[in-house]
């Protein structure tokens, strides 16, 4: 089993920044990709961004040149960092991990962190 904790969400004001972590622990192996998604009130989930082994990483469009997805190995640690942002962005985001091995696959969440971004 994997185990995805999530944490530094909070209240900040447009323009401010934040740091979201999410620390992984239990079979933290063979690892496609790790994520972060959020979900703002009475919307879907929806990707913000995704890390893979090798460090390939992609961001949806509205975040692009503001936040930045990262991934400490050693410390199995996801991060985001979060620049200029704004009220749109409130949402609870949520980490996510990918593993494969073969033909079996597995997806593991974490429970959410909030995040609200006063205008």
């Amino acid at each position: 089993q994997v185990q995805l904790v999530e944490s530094g969400g909070g209240l900040v004001q447009a323009g401010g920044s934040l740091r979201l972590s999410c620390a992984a622990s239990g079979r933290i192996f063979n690892i496609n990709a790790m994520d972060w998604y959020r979900q703002a009130l009475g919307k879907q989930r929806e990707l913000v961004a995704t890390i893979t082994t090798g460090g390939w990483t992609h961001y949806t469009d509205s975040v692009k040149g503001r936040f930045t997805i990262s991934r400490d190995g050693a410390e199995n640690r996801l991060y985001l960092q979060m620049n200029s942002l704004k009220p749109e962005d409130t949402a609870v985001y949520y980490c996510r991990m990918v593993r494969s091995i073969m033909q079996s696959r597995w997806e593991y969440w974490g429970q959410g962190t909030q995040v609200t971004v006063s205008s």
